[in-house]
């Protein structure tokens, strides 16, 4: 893997050490978690680099995990002293007047599903300056309208070593390289935001495939698109869901109740029900960590576990959760490499990699001439879900309103409410057009992690629509 250096300078006897004294009151299991990360971001607003920010930061995270419960301890000194400390702090977790001795470990073997020539973090300064400065040109010369343009590129190299007390060492570069585009449009006191970003665990290569131009001049377009868009009507409506970018709905509202610790704590709509239809036939939801550069893919999770496709509904029957090594062990099966961390300064959780709705077989045209009035939702600035329930609102960026089969008018102003497990039961067409979204997303549940999403053109009979006027 390009650029894995070893920062960490720790030798066998030290971990093994660090290891044993994690063990030494009886945990059932322990891990040391080594992380390099060196970040970049560039910012430029009104044509001028307004910030320009580059951090360096290491550590290691020690985790003792006793039961359902965790310790942790966390220091970015790598003496083995400090990493003593530390370790009895974790172990303090556990308390059985018993050691467990450590397994020896060896090195664990993956697949790399983000293989580079060239890394983002390693271009020099001038070249990442061009391509936001080619971003924020395109966007301001769309049109006078256009009042404000922000561009930022960020880029990170996180370099990993993990090593478990039941034997494994595993070790990871993980790239990633996001660009974003924000224009604001105006006229009349009307003013409108347009997005457009993307990137994943890519390098430079990214821009020979969607250049910063094409990414300004989508932002632009958006804003001048919705200056031009009426208020949305209210009222319960068919809902088009566009490929891509529409899959953070599914990633919010049925992913996150998906997660194993809401259905071991009992607190999510899905607890229990495994093996129920929750869903149309026509549904197969996956979490996918293997999908090649996406954002939210990992050739291993946080806790050393190898990442690999998870059924978690096959149509519209929930088959099972996203799993990391507590609540694994507490369902008695096994970890599904959902496992995840911000940093070394956090324990890992269930979380989602990348999530996505299964291709259908329907022709998205059919499912726009089935659609007597709806609303057709291209792209989302986010949303919120209830997980005990399934409830959810989310924001559509830019949505039309669909009359007799066709696009007709842009709409603005708009929200989509509505329950999880209802919604997916409600479908009624899904397309053939299967796309994943360009890396934009991150994820938070107290600590952010990037994740990717993917939909094809999919229908829903009815959702509640917050708009301005009755429809």
């Amino acid at each position: 893997m390009p650029g894995y250096i070893d920062h960490f300078g720790i030798s066998d006897e030290d971990t093994e050490k660090v290891l044993s004294t994690a063990m030494s009151r009886g945990c059932d299991f322990s891990d040391l978690f080594f992380e390099h990360s060196i970040e970049n971001i560039i910012t430029m607003e009104e044509g001028i680099v307004k910030e320009g920010i580059k951090s360096v930061s290491m550590g290691v995270g020690i985790r003792c995990v006793k039961g359902e419960g965790t310790g942790y301890a966390y220091t970015e000194e790598l003496s083995l002293d400090k990493m003593q400390k530390a370790a009895l702090t974790a172990a303090a977790i556990a308390d059985s007047g018993r050691t467990t001795p450590p397994a020896s470990y060896h090195e664990i073997e993956h697949k790399d599903y983000y293989p580079l020539d060239r890394l983002t973090t390693d271009e020099p300064l001038d070249r990442k300056t061009g391509w936001i400065e080619q971003a924020e040109k395109a966007a301001r010369n769309s049109d006078p309208s256009i009042v404000k343009v922000s561009v930022t590129l960020a880029d990170s190299m996180r370099t990993i070593r993990l090593i478990t007390s039941d034997g494994h060492s595993l070790r990871d570069v993980r790239p990633m390289t996001r660009i974003s585009v924000s224009a604001i449009g105006e006229r009349n006191g009307n003013r409108q935001v347009g997005i457009s970003s993307g990137g994943g665990r890519i390098g430079p290569e990214y821009f020979t495939k969607k250049t910063p131009t094409e990414h300004g001049s989508e932002a632009a377009r958006q804003a001048l698109l919705l200056l031009e868009a009426i208020d949305a009507p209210a009222g319960q409506m068919e809902l088009i869901l566009a490929p891509a970018e529409s899959g953070i709905l599914l990633h919010e509202s049925v992913g996150h109740p998906l997660e194993a610790d809401f259905i071991r704590k009992k607190t999510s709509a899905y607890t229990g029900r495994v093996g129920d239809k929750v869903a149309s036939d026509l549904v197969t939801v996956i979490d996918d960590g293997t999908i090649m550069h996406d954002r939210g893919s990992l050739n291993f999770d946080d806790e050393g576990v190898l990442t690999e496709p998870t059924v978690l509904i096959e149509k519209g029957i929930l088959k099972g959760f996203m799993q990391d090594r507590i609540s694994a062990s507490f369902f008695n099966t096994s970890p599904t490499g959902n496992g995840r961390r911000e940093s070394y300064r956090y324990p890992p959780m269930p979380r989602m990699t990348v999530t996505y709705l299964a291709n259908g077989e329907t022709d998205p045209g059919e499912i726009f001439r089935s659609t007597k009035k709806g609303i057709y939702c291209k792209s989302f600035k986010g949303g919120q879900v209830d997980i005990s329930n399934g409830d959810f609102v989310f924001v559509p960026i830019e949505a039309y309103l669909v009359e007799n089969g066709k696009i007709t008018v842009p709409v603005k102003n708009l929200t989509l409410t509505g329950n999880g497990p209802e919604v997916l039961s409600r479908v009624t067409h899904v397309g053939n057009d299967f796309a994943f979204s360009d890396g934009r997303w991150t994820c938070g549940k107290g600590q952010s992690v990037p994740v990717g999403v993917g939909l094809p053109t999919i229908k829903i009979s009815s959702i509640t629509v917050g708009g301005s006027e009755l429809g």
